[in-house]
């Protein structure tokens, strides 16, 4: 019998029986990295599997030397993984001996007794006799087509679609070229040397474990960092560290804001509050504010407005019932329909522009609703209005005097050379009259 482990390895699906004697099971163990028989049937301890048939495997630390750290799996199962792959992966200091971490198994040494392994989610140096599906591997940007990026990994050729460079669209993919940067391997044929490669499942595992981390700690009313990801018409969305959430346009700034596009740009990095999170959706929804962290310059011009001061703006807004000036940024007064001119005016729009300056006086300011009035007519002097027509003129002279009211004016004119009309005879009319609205008193209008 061979005790080559790789033609073990490679026999032994093609040979399992319901039995096996001690020495091949020893055989097997040792090609397959320590795993036992039982492993493999499907028993309690068979370890987890990565991705697309990588095994991973949990283990405790036992030592740290000489750039290596030495892992037992089991009594009779141990192996080595590099130490500086808990440098890259984030750690400040050397792995805790006694700690448990999870490794993938990459091979079994025979000479040394020890299987070769790699801290799960590692990026490692390319081995094209090692590569398997789903291992994270460190690769170059050669080229670039139509459909994506042309890589090189251990020498070999590889193709990365456009659609897999990142979790986000990339609008020039050419920035990639001659960079280095870890990709996951999604499709391997060695005999046709076929190699396809992702770096957004590197990206995106990275995000998650990221968005676990930040989702345990995020509360409303923190401050956080961000990184304007995309801009749309209704607002902003913004990257936290794994996670985006939506500055919505009302609060990007306290102006009113037109197009967002004005405020921020895709890939700035800005600071925001968190100002609700919804749980109930996979992933949360996530408001945040960029407005909220600037001082407000509305409060500071409002606080020095007072009524009778006269100031100018610009016409923001017309309505049916008058137009809005903007004073100072983001304040805004209301100049009512009936406050823009002297003369009584159809529209708005017949006596105001979009756009035009005007000078008003502030008639009222309103602190706590953010509301000023403001006329422009207060400050236009009113038109005269005609005088009224002396006695004796264009009218013939038969008009009445402006001392004489009309009653006096209708006796005269009844009378002959300016004599009283006589009193109406007494009768039954009259007498009804007296008793509805006389009460005893004489009526005026000529009944007395």
């Amino acid at each position: 019998m061979s005790t080559d482990p790789k033609n073990n390895a490679e026999s032994f699906p093609n040979a399992r029986t319901s039995s096996y004697d001690a020495e091949l099971e020893r055989e097997i163990e040792a090609a397959l990295g320590g795993l036992s028989v039982e492993d493999l049937e499907g028993g309690s301890s068979a370890p987890k599997t990565a991705s697309r048939g990588r095994q991973v495997r949990q283990g405790t630390i036992i030592r740290v030397h000489a750039g290596d750290v030495f892992v037992e799996f089991g009594p009779r199962s141990q192996g080595v993984c590099p130490l500086a792959q808990f440098l890259q992966s984030g750690d400040q200091q050397p792995p805790v001996v006694g700690s448990e971490r999870g490794f993938v198994v990459e091979r079994f040494d025979p000479y040394e007794g020890l299987s070769i392994l790699s801290l799960e989610g590692a990026v490692q140096k390319a081995d094209w006799g090692t590569l398997e599906i789903g291992q994270i591997v460190e690769a170059r940007c050669t080229g670039m087509n139509k459909g994506g990026l042309e890589m090189e990994i251990a020498h070999h050729r590889a193709f990365m679609p456009a659609g897999q460079v990142d979790v986000r669209h990339v609008a020039d993919i050419s920035v990639f070229l001659g960079e280095k940067f870890p990709v996951q391997i999604v499709e391997l044929n060695k005999e046709k040397e076929r190699l396809v490669v992702s770096r957004k499942a590197v990206i995106a595992a990275e995000r998650a474990e990221q968005r676990e981390k930040l989702l345990a700690v995020l509360e409303v009313g923190q401050t956080r960092t961000a990184t304007i990801t995309s801009v749309q018409s209704y607002g902003a969305f913004a990257d936290i560290g794994g996670v985006d959430g939506l500055i919505h346009v009302s609060d990007l700034a306290h102006e009113r804001v037109k197009n967002p596009a004005d405020v921020v740009k895709v890939g700035q990095v800005v600071q925001v509050r968190v100002l609700k999170i919804d749980d109930t959706q996979s992933p949360p929804k996530i408001g945040l504010g960029l407005k909220q962290l600037v001082a407000d310059p509305g409060v500071a011009a409002m606080q020095s407005l007072e009524p009778g001061a006269t100031v100018t703006g610009r016409v923001t807004k017309t309505m049916p019932f008058g137009a809005f000036v903007e004073i100072a940024p983001g304040v805004e007064g209301l100049v009512h329909i009936s406050e823009i001119s002297h003369d009584r005016i159809p529209t708005v729009e017949s006596a105001l522009r979009k756009d035009e300056v005007v000078t008003c006086k502030v008639l009222g300011v309103d602190g706590g609703k953010k509301r000023i009035s403001l006329s422009i007519k207060a400050l236009i002097e009113p038109p005269a209005r005609p005088e009224p027509q002396a006695a004796g003129g264009a009218g013939g002279g038969k008009g009445p005097k402006a001392d004489e009211g009309f009653g006096t004016a209708f006796s005269r004119r009844r009378g002959k050379d300016d004599a009283p009309a006589a009193p109406r005879a007494e009768d039954a009319a009259l007498r009804r009259l007296r008793a509805t609205w006389g009460s005893g008193k004489e009526l005026k209008g000529g009944l007395s």
